[in-house]
């Protein structure tokens, strides 16, 4: 790989050995994907996805020790992924117990964050690209960052560029400033491999559309065609919410970073089909296609008639303008149902500031009197409690279905059931 002669001296200690291996260990991750040089990080701020004080991850902790003993911190602030335990949560005592014992390391992990450079103490959600949360990136920019939710929405609807990193090769990217270009950081990288032709009778439910064409594509670029039919051609509020659910199903149900909408996102808007590629297969959706896609669905509960006694929504974190429609739509389907608060124990999560938002408008109340919990957790923490995987839990998220014994069902059908139940 070639260096410039700042990066060969830091390579060659001249900051220290800690930063040695900082860019030791960029250099062997970069020339492992073939990358010939650095760029440098030019985003203003970084985010990592481990965010959790989890035993297990003793290494990262004395990892994490040896770059602070040496003053090897981020460049830039970051932000970090949700913190896995809040007390408005519902939880029986027994779980509360091993959630105690598993994240037992939370106090002093979130203490070296800080000290690495931690935005500040509101800084932990997966969508730290919200207005509220104060982590957007800027077109073209260039990230080290990881959360695969948060590089694909950076990616695609921001226009910025950073691969799918790890949490560590993210803060050896954000500690050194500079990071191997390959990938989506190069511009034959953020070609469209395949074409995906949205024929569907009514605007998809996004978790569904996503897994999808996730599964579909795997790893490679999609370049989506028919979707602006229905988000139109503005990234408004409805529409970044809409592509923030469908990236999070794409790069959880695959493995994609980035995914280009024509008409929509801006990479497509400036470019349009020149950024296919030649030989790029076309994967038609329709109707009957995302049926089968739900269908082929795995449910591993005991009892696949068991009553849910949880219902999730929020991964990633629900925006400002989720939490207020949903709070409409639940007191209109409350009020259908004849009853008055959600029938099955419902929790809402949200970024840290867009709560904080939330809490200044009049939804806020009308949402808590429907029962609805909002929470900053990460869902995907709780559901790691091995007391949580044997609970019948619900959601309309892909990535927490993916990842957790959660069962998935489109928005429609959770607003039913949460505010219906068996009647």
């Amino acid at each position: 790989m070639e260096l410039t002669q700042e990066q060969q001296a830091l390579l060659d200690g001249a900051k220290g050995e800690t930063m040695a291996k900082v860019v030791k260990t960029l250099v062997m991750y970069g020339e492992a994907f073939g990358a010939r040089r650095m760029v440098p990080v030019t985003s203003r701020y970084g985010h990592t996805v481990i965010s959790f004080g989890i035993g297990v991850m003793k290494p990262v902790y004395e990892l994490y020790d040896q770059l602070l003993q040496a003053g090897a911190v981020s460049k830039q602030p970051f932000s970090a992924d949700p913190r896995p335990l809040d007390k408005n949560v519902p939880s029986s005592l027994l779980q509360d117990i091993v959630f105690k014992f598993m994240y037992s390391q939370q106090d002093h992990y979130e203490d070296q964050l800080r000290k690495l450079g931690l935005m500040n103490d509101d800084a932990y959600t997966c969508a730290c690209y919200l207005p509220q949360a104060g982590n957007r990136p800027e077109r073209g920019e260039v990230l080290s960052w990881a959360e695969s939710s948060a590089v694909v929405y950076a990616n695609s609807v921001l226009g910025a560029r950073c691969n799918r990193n790890s949490g560590i090769i993210e803060m050896m990217g954000s500690i050194a400033g500079f990071v191997p270009e390959f990938g989506l950081l190069a511009d034959d990288g953020r070609k469209a491999d395949w074409v995906v032709e949205l024929r569907t009778t009514s605007l998809p439910d996004a978790q569904l559309l996503g897994s999808a064409v996730g599964m579909k594509v795997l790893e490679k670029v999609p370049f989506v065609r028919g979707l602006d039919k229905y988000l139109g051609t503005e990234l408004n509020e409805d529409a970044c919410a809409y592509l923030k659910d469908f990236g999070a199903a794409c790069a959880s149900n695959g493995s994609v970073g980035l995914y280009h909408i024509e008409n929509l996102t801006p990479e497509a808007v400036d470019m349009g089909e020149s950024l296919i590629r030649p030989d790029a297969p076309v994967y038609v959706v329709d109707d009957a296609e995302l049926e089968r896609v739900k269908n082929s669905y795995p449910c591993i509960w005991k009892d696949l008639d068991a009553t849910p006694k949880l219902c999730f929504m929020g991964c990633p974190h629900m925006t400002l303008s989720q939490l207020k429609s949903w709070t409409v739509k639940l007191e209109e389907a409350l009020k259908a149902a004849g009853n008055t608060r959600v029938v099955i124990p419902t929790v809402f999560t949200s970024a840290p500031g867009v709560i904080k938002e939330f809490n200044k408008t009049e939804y806020a109340a009308r949402l808590a009197a429907t029962g609805v919990v909002v929470s900053a957790i990460c869902p995907l923490m709780y559901m790691n409690n091995p007391l949580s995987k044997k609970m019948p839990v619900i959601t309309s998220s892909n990535k927490l279905r993916t990842y957790t014994s959660a069962r998935f069902y489109s928005d429609a059908e959770i607003l039913e059931k949460i505010t219906k139940g068996g009647k």
